[in-house]
């Protein structure tokens, strides 16, 4: 009798759960690992960038943007943030960057951040609480991002006390959430969330051993074109691009990656707030992550965003 009701309770379990969750995914990696990919060697890092248009990945089609910055590159990694909401294009033009993604959670109505923000020792935004419980943190505040001195990012998972971060002493940090990879191992996500099993658009900061830092931007919301991910979708992407550690940053709308001098005004995934699949679709964002090179640093830029115009394969792992 306890085995046939061990054997009910498993069986209840599997067919609860999304169907990402019970099939094999073997052919998704290796269309993915495969893929003609669009690849540029730029300032510093590489950007790749493909669209998969024949329901290769997770039987959906999907399109995904891509940098990598190898641990030798002088590329430094920054925070930036504004008390009025801006589009991650004029973050990044702003600041000279070569590059750069958005960031963590904000209130969209205040442009308050919702996550816990420190930039060049300045604290910017802590974790709010729950409407039930002011002591420990929301699901989406279960991973920070740390810049060493070097301008290099780490992550690190805080405790439940929604003002730990304050007791870690770096100048910059950055919390959002959820962990997806941590020291190797994949974070078990909560089966109870539609954010989490969901597919929206999603952006993405990873890790690989090699200290190669990987940002992915996943557009979503275009059921012909682009159908987005879910999170553990996107877990499965950052493990097929290499990564040890990886963590969720603000998706939906918000998700937009720029480089300097490509697609429109820097832009080169398809944001999705104005319902299109093309480039003109940012939403304005509390902050975000840039990417400056040494050579920039010092060279303000002076103009506001204008319009630009805008291969060896990516170097991702096959699920075993």
């Amino acid at each position: 009798m306890k085995h046939n009701t061990l054997y009910l309770t498993l069986l209840l379990i599997f067919f609860s759960l999304p169907a990402s969750a019970q099939r094999d995914y073997t052919a998704d990696s290796i269309a993915f690992v495969n893929a003609d990919w669009h690849s540029d060697t730029l300032d510093g890092f590489r950007f790749m960038y493909h669209h998969f248009m024949h329901r290769q990945v997770f039987n959906s089609n999907q399109y995904f943007s891509v940098i990598e910055v190898p641990s030798g590159s002088l590329t430094r990694f920054k925070f930036v943030s504004d008390s009025t909401l801006t589009t991650v294009a004029d973050f990044a033009t702003r600041t000279n960057a070569i590059a750069a993604i958005n960031g963590s959670y904000f209130d969209m109505r205040s442009g308050i951040p919702v996550c816990y923000l420190r930039i060049d020792g300045k604290e910017l935004g802590i974790n709010t609480p729950a409407r039930n419980d002011s002591i420990n943190r929301k699901y989406y505040q279960y991973a920070t991002i740390r810049l060493l001195p070097t301008r290099r990012p780490r992550f690190a998972v805080p405790d439940s006390n929604r003002m730990a971060e304050r007791a870690m002493p770096d100048s910059n940090l950055m919390t959002t959430g959820p962990m997806l990879i941590y020291k190797g191992s994949d974070v078990p996500q909560r089966l109870d969330r539609r954010f989490v099993y969901g597919r929206h658009n999603r952006t993405a900061i990873g890790l690989k051993p090699d200290g190669t830092v990987v940002l992915v931007v996943a557009d979503g919301r275009h059921c012909r074109e682009a159908e987005g991910l879910s999170l553990p979708e996107l877990t499965r992407i950052m493990r097929w691009l290499g990564c040890c550690d990886a963590v969720n940053l603000d998706g939906g709308g918000s998700s937009t990656m720029y480089i300097k001098d490509r697609g429109t005004e820097g832009v080169v995934n398809h944001p999705s707030d104005n319902g299109r699949f093309d480039t003109y679709g940012q939403r304005r964002v509390a902050n975000a992550i840039i990417l400056t090179s040494k050579t920039q640093e010092q060279k303000p830029s002076k103009q506001p965003s204008t319009p630009s115009t805008p291969s060896n394969p990516p170097t991702p792992t096959q699920d075993n």
